[in-house]
């Protein structure tokens, strides 16, 4: 007998997949499916169509395929246009749940709590733990970006998780691996900006919320735990390319002038230096490359991939 699928569901689950179809589905093992919640997995232009994969394994979720890779933002839109959540969970691919299906879906629910608990909350992103040794903390919220060095840091980053940030609080941006937010709010907001294609994309989209009078909160009610940098590597030359140029690009669409020039400063004469000098002494001549391109590319005006 055929389930009664309900038009709009109460929470869209939306994960952007990209040659990663094992931690994508070690990530759908761990997740509630219950009625009210749709599963949607973008493909984001794999090499062979994971999409299909993972429809036959996961016949309860939505596969999108794209045939070209449209970065971090491009694929989480590709979720939202196909979504009918109320609540929209974006969550890496490389990341897990731990415990009972049941008890994810309680905590989620105080998640959803919180982010109805004031109409000006937006965006709710839960306490981030890494994999391995004993699951550090990743993310228990953020400080605020310094406009001239654009540097900030992880509240609790490397820390043991003794319960030390276990109290909900606002938190200035979200983090891309794991973002509730509330339908409405999204539509009001707009999409995630794609002009990045990979870094800074979920700190643009929270500067559009703040600036959309939402407020985004941390609330450690439930963990995710992240694998981190699965697709790119934490120390590949594509990394080293994506930042510098995006570092440059959100100063430009975020900085407002004389302040800008200061940023740009700072970034060119000072970071960028000192970035080559450290790949220099590791001979990562790669990298060396890939940062000049970044700086050329955004002086062109190059967005995107």
């Amino acid at each position: 007998m055929r389930r009664n699928v309900p038009s709009v569901f109460r929470l869209s689950f939306i994960t952007v997949n990209y040659n990663g179809l094992k931690d994508t589905c070690e990530l759908l093992d761990t997740l509630p499916t219950d009625p009210d919640i749709e599963t949607i997995v973008v493909d984001n232009g794999s090499h062979i169509d994971e999409a299909a994969i993972i429809h036959t394994r996961y016949p309860h979720a939505t596969t999108i395929r794209s045939e070209e890779n449209l970065g971090f933002a491009g694929g989480n839109n590709l979720g939202i246009k196909r979504a009918r959540g109320k609540y929209l969970f974006f969550i890496n691919n490389d990341t897990v749940v731990r415990g009972p299906k049941a008890e994810a879906r309680r905590q989620i629910d105080q998640l959803i709590a919180r982010l109805e608990s004031s109409t000006d909350i937006g965006m709710v992103c839960p306490k981030i733990r890494f994999t391995w040794d004993d699951s550090p903390l990743q993310f228990t919220g953020y400080t605020p970006l310094s406009p001239v060095t654009l540097r900030n840091a992880a509240i609790g980053c490397g820390e043991p998780d003794r319960g030390q940030y276990d109290t909900p609080h606002p938190t200035p941006y979200a983090h891309g691996a794991a973002m509730l937010a509330k339908r409405e709010a999204v539509s009001r907001v707009g999409l995630m900006p794609e002009c990045y294609f990979l870094y800074y994309e979920e700190l643009d989209w929270s500067v559009m919320f703040t600036r959309a009078g939402y407020a985004i909160w941390y609330d450690p009610a439930f963990t995710i735990f992240h694998k981190e940098s699965q697709t790119t590597g934490q120390g590949s030359a594509l990394r080293s390319y994506y930042i510098t140029r995006n570092r440059l690009l959100f100063t430009r669409r975020n900085i407002q002038c004389p302040q800008r020039f200061l940023t740009y400063a700072y970034l060119l004469l000072g970071v960028f230096p000192r970035d080559v000098l450290m790949h220099l002494l590791h001979r990562r001549f790669a990298h060396i490359r890939s940062s000049f391109r970044g700086i050329l590319h955004f002086l062109r005006g190059h967005e995107g991939k």
